[in-house]
């Protein structure tokens, strides 16, 4: 059952919708506000404890410029797009396929393969913390890029495989049988007819994977040790020293790392939009 729209609603609730939607909008907004705020303000205000006041200065370009001179935010930065850029691809990849074989062809795995598919999403990623890290080490992928692009292409798939098998299911299965009976070869009724037909719900899961790889914490975390392999997530802590806190510098490098995902949503957001309601009606 859905929520009434507020058009339907009365005189009275639509004047008080739009009185507390922007009250909403600016609470949600106001923790953003804070870091960027703070990513301006000289180190002086925040040492002085004004921490929410207003800055006494103006430092935008220069907290900026400071973030990449005083630690390796480019290094980090090209870490990121070097895990998440081939995550995304090799997971997207062999959802399509997954998907596709689960989704058309009958056997009588298909199902039990799917459940494996749909209870490998609920395994909380925290209990494979030592198992993972103890194959990374035995495996020669600790502390490297390739380990983290393996580890979470592994982990992302099952989830994406969720996603494209339900999206290739809905398409008419008509269609791949009147290519068959053409005598069209399964692949190329793979890449010429499924892939062209599901393209919104490939860019619908391209963002979402980017985003969940690009703001990864936890395993940027265990499975590195060096700046060589960190990604910007967890590299913005090299600009707090050992007795010194860089408030400001650390907010500033934060909304950097915040850029890309966001960038991409709104580059995407047609595609993306489309792709979440792709199937939502009939006819």
């Amino acid at each position: 059952m859905f929520p009434k729209p507020i058009e339907k609603s009365s005189p009275l609730a639509q004047t008080s919708y739009k009185m507390f939607l922007p009250v909403a909008l600016f609470i949600w907004l106001l923790p953003l506000l804070a870091i960027f705020l703070t990513s301006i303000r000289p180190a002086a205000d925040i040492n002085s404890g004004n921490v929410f006041g207003w800055p006494s200065d103006f430092l935008l370009i220069e907290n900026y410029f400071a973030v990449f001179e005083q630690s390796k935010a480019g290094t980090f930065l090209w870490n990121s797009f070097r895990i998440t850029v081939p995550t995304v691809i090799i997971s997207v990849s062999l959802a399509c396929l997954a998907g596709y074989a689960l989704a058309i062809y009958r056997f009588k795995a298909a199902i039990p393969l799917f459940f494996i598919f749909v209870a490998g999403n609920f395994v909380p990623f925290q209990i494979l913390m030592v198992p993972v890290r103890d194959l990374s080490v035995q495996t020669g992928l600790y502390d490297t890029v390739t380990g983290l692009v393996l580890f979470h292409a592994a982990f992302q798939t099952g989830f994406c495989t969720l996603f494209m098998r339900n999206f290739i299911r809905a398409l008419p299965f008509e269609l791949i049988e009147s290519a068959r009976i053409e005598g069209v070869g399964e692949f190329k009724i793979f890449w010429h007819l499924v892939l062209p037909l599901v393209r919104p719900a490939l860019a619908a899961l391209a963002v979402l994977i980017f985003t969940f790889v690009w703001n990864d914490f936890f395993w940027a975390t265990v499975l590195t040790k060096t700046d060589a392999s960190l990604p910007i997530t967890a590299g913005v802590r090299a600009l707090n020293g050992q007795f010194v806190s860089q408030w400001h510098l650390v907010s500033a490098a934060s909304l950097l790392a915040a850029l890309p995902p966001v960038l991409m949503f709104f580059l995407m957001q047609k595609h993306f939009i489309a792709g979440l309601t792709l199937g939502a009606t009939k006819g």
